[in-house]
């Protein structure tokens, strides 16, 4: 039984000539010619995706990226102590890095969207997680390679590992002159290609590749050193950055469920929300449809915070409309709109109808000590173009009379109508 399970998880099954495996990580770690015009073109591509927000096209440049090679390149050489190749496959990761932060730099300077998209942001604060995706990537990577079948591994491999991304975001921080998005981004940049170059190692030594040179004990230890020194280095932020990433979802689930349960469930249509995680204190702004807070009302929920462990915190209720109106504003200005549109389109339906609503039976109620002869009416606005592009929008007055009225009664009626309805114009006409 346990022969079974070891042959079942045998890396040697299928394992291609360590030879063919060494020559062919070796042509792929030159950058020049063809191979730069692909990372270029390919760069721009990757730009592009993250500058229109376009997931899809972000995925197809990193299907063509060739930026693995070199890294693969410096795991075998780790692995076999071929220090030769090391520094070579070294150079040209430099070279490939610079190239790409060049392109990259150029598009986003040249481009006239500057905004940052989320496919943007996403690279700029690098966390433990992405160590890990790194790694299981780049073990998956380096597996496919050394199989005589290749599989289908490779292109998920360019996708999980995601070299190019961070590389345009550093970009588009220098582009900007943002130097946290440069940096967020060129860490996270480093963290794929050390845990990628770290598995391509791992994968070496399990499949015994034989050692170019005979090393001693000493430099073995320096290696080693250097290695886990360097997994430290990057870890440590990693796993901070993955703490804050935790506390702000564990914050943000505790805000849902204050909101569902003092808003939502109470039949409160929230048209604005937006929580700032990173001021101190931290903050909750929220408006609403029709709902307004009397001060003791908001004094009272502020209390309520606390008993759902949402400490440091304030609740912001915007409730004037010249304050409601510039939060909109500046949210769907910045494109990056929090307000819920099925609420918005409501509130607009709402205030057409509103505007569009007569109180006829009180008008005809007054219309009759007047115009004793008028026995109905009905008064709605109707959209009026006069032969041109224009809209125009008038009251249209209907009534029933025993008799006609004559020009001088239509007169009035137009003139009071227009008094007590506040309107510029009012059409009038008689229903036969």
């Amino acid at each position: 039984m346990i022969n079974k399970i070891l042959k079942l998880i045998d890396l040697q099954i299928g394992e291609e000539d360590k030879n063919k495996v060494l020559e062919n990580v070796k042509s792929n770690i030159t950058f020049q010619g063809a191979t730069l015009w692909i990372l270029a073109c390919a760069i721009v591509v990757a730009s592009i995706g993250l500058n229109v927000n376009s997931t899809a096209v972000i995925i197809g440049a990193m299907l063509i990226s060739p930026l693995m090679g070199p890294i693969v390149g410096a795991g075998f050489s780790l692995g076999i102590f071929d220090f030769d190749l090391l520094k070579k496959a070294l150079k040209n990761l430099l070279t490939a890095t610079i190239v790409s932060l060049v392109v990259s730099t150029t598009y986003f300077f040249l481009s006239p969207f500057k905004e940052a998209q989320s496919e943007l942001l996403a690279r700029t604060s690098p966390n433990i997680y992405d160590i890990l995706v790194a790694f299981f990537g780049g073990l998956v990577g380096v597996i496919a390679i050394t199989r005589v079948e290749k599989g289908n591994p490779i292109p998920g491999v360019a996708i999980a590992t995601a070299l190019m991304p961070p590389l345009c975001t550093a970009g588009y921080g220098l582009a900007i002159g943002n130097i946290k998005y440069f940096l967020g981004a060129l860490f996270l940049y480093t963290i794929n290609c050390v845990f990628i170059c770290i598995s391509t190692l791992l994968i070496v030594k399990l499949l015994k590749y034989p050692a170019l040179q005979q090393v001693d004990a000493k430099r073995q230890k320096q290696v080693k050193y250097i290695i886990t020194t360097l997994i430290l280095t990057l870890m440590l932020p990693s796993i901070y950055f993955a703490y804050k990433l935790i506390d702000e979802k564990k914050y943000n689930q505790k805000i849902e469920v204050f909101i569902e349960k003092e808003f939502i469930n109470k039949g409160y249509t929230i048209l604005y929300k937006k929580i700032r995680f990173n001021s101190n204190p931290k903050k909750i702004e929220l408006a609403f449809l029709t709902k307004k807070f009397s001060d003791q009302e908001i004094k009272s929920l502020k209390h309520t915070l606390n008993n759902y462990k949402i400490y440091n915190t304030e609740l912001n209720i915007k409730q004037d409309t010249t304050d409601i109106k510039k939060y909109i504003l500046n949210e769907i200005n910045s494109g990056k709109s929090n307000l819920n549109k099925k609420y918005i389109t409501i509130a607009n339906l709402e205030n057409e109808v509103k505007s569009n609503h007569y109180d006829n039976k009180a008008i005809l109620a007054e219309v009759k000590i007047l115009f004793p002869e008028i026995n109905n009416l009905s008064i709605s606005n109707h959209k009026f173009y006069e032969n041109t592009d224009s809209l125009k929008v008038y009251p249209v007055l209907v009534y029933q009379s025993k008799t006609n009225l004559s020009n001088l009664s239509k007169e009035k009626l137009s003139l009071w109508l227009e008094k007590r309805l506040v309107k510029d114009k009012i059409e009038i006409y008689r229903l036969e």
